[in-house]
């Protein structure tokens, strides 16, 4: 399923499709369904204006209860005391994976990228997840913009900016101008590249692995490479990704990159092209039009990251769930 078309609303061109199949439940373990129009998030008179406003990473957010605003602070405020501060002297890396929709594919895959790259980069303690239910429980805080932004001034009041890594995360649907957040019918918002550039900058985070799996997520390449910064998207800026069918447990690029090359004992860059002829080969046998995921690592990402996986498995572990391409 094109992971481009299931948020309808004003760019119907992008993001126009069906609602979940799902039903509504009382199931507090269930996710809430997407059944009202995306909403006009953006403003100006012109294409340039409206450009702007959606740079600034518009988010919305109704019918949410005070209580359950206050839940969820207590969530993440828990969840980031929780995390301990860096070793000096020792490259400390910190996890972080989000599920931007409550399609529950996503948080599903957000829980197990957490597992994955924490055993990876031995950052057991220092890994966050924000995930909504998924369907069999409902234990993290949620993810949506302001979450994850939080988060990233959170880790830099705890990393070391020079000395640390980040690896983020981040599962969703996409468009042209950033990822999207969408919970249910009562939250809505895009990151933008700029934003998330600022965000890190202003977090202090120089080093740091992004992987980033939705739609068109090859946008975020141009604004967010720098030397120290090593980058996977799902697709390139003008491409979809495949497998966000709610019901699945992977999409095609989590399943590829997180469930089968990153569970390998091999090094970052070999991973993503092991990834990426996995996600070739499967678009090929669907006769989809290809993702081209894109990867770019910095020259000082190159350097230091065999320092974060220095301690990786050895043996490398199984898959889990239903692969996202039944061959």
């Amino acid at each position: 399923m094109n992971r481009g078309t299931i948020i309808a609303g004003v760019l119907a061109a992008l993001l126009a499709g069906p609602a979940l199949s799902q039903s509504a439940s009382t199931d507090p373990n269930q996710p809430p369904p997407h059944t009202l129009p995306y909403p006009d998030l953006g403003s100006g008179k012109d294409r340039a204006e409206r450009r702007t406003s959606y740079d600034l990473s518009p988010e919305l957010h109704r019918g949410v209860s005070a209580a359950a605003i206050r839940a969820q602070q207590r969530r993440l405020d828990a969840a980031l005391a929780a995390l301990p501060a860096q070793r000096p002297g020792t490259p400390d890396a910190y996890v972080v994976t989000i599920a931007l929709d409550s399609d529950p594919v996503f948080a599903r895959e957000a829980r197990e990228a957490a597992r994955v790259l924490g055993a990876r980069y031995g950052a057991g303690g220092r890994t966050l997840t924000l995930a909504g239910p998924d369907g069999t429980r409902d234990d993290a805080p949620h993810g949506s913009i302001t979450a994850l932004l939080l988060t990233l001034a959170h880790l830099g009041t705890v990393m070391d900016g020079v000395e640390d890594v980040l690896v983020l995360y981040t599962t969703s649907h996409g468009m042209d101008l950033g990822l999207a957040y969408h919970y249910g019918d009562s939250g809505y918002g895009v990151l933008s590249p700029v934003k998330l550039k600022a965000a890190l900058e202003e977090a202090g985070i120089t080093r740091r692995v992004l992987i980033l799996s939705a739609c068109y997520s090859g946008v975020f390449v141009p604004v967010l490479a720098s030397p120290d910064t090593a980058i996977l998207t799902a697709a390139a800026s003008t491409r979809s990704s495949f497998g966000c069918v709610a019901e699945n447990d992977w999409t095609f690029f989590g399943d590829a990159l997180i469930n089968r090359a990153l569970r390998q004992p091999v090094a970052f860059e070999e991973a993503a092209r092991m990834a990426t002829r996995s996600v070739a080969e499967w678009e090929a046998k669907a006769r989809f039009l290809a993702s081209l995921p894109q990867v770019s690592i910095g020259a000082g990402a190159k350097a230091w990251l065999p320092s974060i996986e220095a301690t990786m498995p050895p043996i490398a572990s199984a898959p889990v769930g239903r692969p996202a391409f039944a061959e």
